[in-house]
């Protein structure tokens, strides 16, 4: 699964920043049939359109971040790119540099796992739930840097997942392993989204307008690694300094 994420924003004065986006995710994903027979399909599905809030409060003693995150379903749920809800994500941050170390605390509440959680999950879920990440980052050099980090999403009540990876129609299959490789929709309580494991990263930025990542999560309750990488491009600095 790839994402191709655009966005625009604007920061008002030092603490408050607006943004919206619109994602783009192409999948590579396998349908199989009553019958047995499997099939793979790509496609490409517009995901669900963002909005953001953010205030910052940089401090000498703790700086602290909150991000107000709403979406609408514009995304398919057929394919698992959307839950067909409008979703939220309230996220608050705490850190402090000691030196070259900085760690930092998650605290957020959503009704859908965040895609920007830790790693993006091989579905949609939507029902209430809590996520929380800690760690630390090592700013190595001015353009290099490296985290790792413990993560717990803890949901309650009843929840939904749309699996990303197999096709709308796919039959369950009959072998054990977690709910988005058993069929398309998948409903029931709050252990069906839960999640936790640990994560680390390394973050490139040769330049203003770029920056590269690399990322692996180890997640143990689905027994699920993954590997990522991405790329982001900073028009803005592009625009004023041509030359980087």
């Amino acid at each position: 699964m790839t994402l191709l994420d655009s966005s625009v924003g604007y920061l008002y004065g030092h603490h408050l920043f607006v943004d919206a986006g619109v994602p783009v995710y192409f999948v590579r994903a396998n349908t199989t049939t009553a019958s047995g027979a499997s099939t793979t399909n790509s496609f490409t599905d517009l995901g669900d359109i963002y909005g953001q809030v953010r205030l910052s409060f940089p401090s000498p003693v703790l700086n602290f971040k909150t991000q107000f995150t709403g979406r609408a379903p514009t995304g398919s749920t057929s394919d698992g790119i959307s839950t067909g809800h409008a979703t939220y994500d309230w996220t608050n941050r705490i850190d402090r540099d000691f030196g070259d170390w900085t760690p930092f605390l998650e605290v957020g509440l959503a009704n859908s796992i965040p895609d920007t959680f830790v790693y993006r999950r091989p579905f949609a879920s939507y029902g209430e739930l809590g996520h929380f990440q800690a760690g630390a980052a090592y700013h190595v050099v001015s353009w290099l840097s490296v985290a790792a980090s413990a993560f717990d999403v803890a949901p309650w009540g009843s929840q939904t997942t749309d699996s990303r990876v197999l096709g709308n129609g796919s039959g369950a299959s009959a072998g054990h392993g977690p709910p988005f490789l058993q069929g398309h929709q998948t409903t029931g309580g709050s252990s069906l989204a839960a999640d936790n494991g640990f994560s680390a990263g390394l973050d490139l930025s040769p330049t203003k307008a770029i920056d590269f990542t690399v990322g692996y999560s180890r997640s143990t309750h689905y027994d699920l690694n993954t590997i990522s990488f991405g790329i982001a491009v900073n028009m803005r600095a592009i625009l004023r300094h041509p030359g980087l």
